[in-house]
């Protein structure tokens, strides 16, 4: 039985209600607890949480799911937060031991001091920017990927624990002309062809 770990990180904060990736949370839960392969673990970051018992679901899981907004080119502060706050709490305790360097040799081997090596992480992220400001040349992003370009240093974070990526998902232009019924159907291939192929 594969163990999914869903963390919700769309914050409800000034105009933002965090609707759409409440959506989308609820989506990946829904498609998770239709096939009994799966066992699953939710936290949604606007809610009450203790650090332990959060490190306990990252240590548990065979797969964690992220699911968030991008504010001003980076992760919102409530879920900012809640990285900082459990991933410092699961020092030594299973998230990480070190930064990998030794004191003989401390200019190598940064970032291999991860202890949570052999699990992978899915992403999603929902942007106001359409998908053409990160491919057209000319454009905003310069035609640097999601991936490669805002979120770049996310994935080595997750890298630094011992986590490897599953391909990520991102959902553009969803302040202005959003079109919740495709991206859902988007999605949900999405997680077929990576859970159930």
């Amino acid at each position: 039985m594969t163990k999914i770990f869903i963390i919700n990180g769309g914050q409800k904060f000034g105009h933002s209600g965090g609707r759409f990736n409440e959506t989308i949370s609820n989506k990946t839960l829904n498609f998770f607890k239709n096939n009994t392969a799966f066992e699953i673990k939710t936290t949604n970051i606007n809610d009450d949480y203790n650090p332990v018992s959060e490190v306990e679901k990252f240590v548990w899981a065979d797969v964690i799911i992220y699911h968030t907004p991008i504010w001003w080119f980076q992760l919102p502060h409530g879920f900012k937060k809640y990285i900082d706050v459990v991933f410092t709490e699961g020092h030594a305790k299973g998230i990480y031991k070190s930064d990998g360097r030794s004191a003989e040799n401390p200019t190598i081997n940064y970032g291999t001091g991860g202890m949570l090596h052999g699990k992978k992480y899915m992403l999603t992220t929902s942007w106001n920017a359409p998908k053409e400001a990160f491919t057209l040349p000319g454009e905003f992003f310069n035609q640097h990927s999601v991936d490669e370009g805002p979120l770049f240093g996310f994935h080595r974070m997750n890298a630094f624990t011992g986590m490897k990526p599953l391909q990520s998902i991102h959902f553009h232009d969803i302040e202005k002309n959003a079109n919740v019924e495709n991206d859902l159907k988007l999605y949900q291939n999405h997680l077929a062809q990576l859970f159930l192929n």
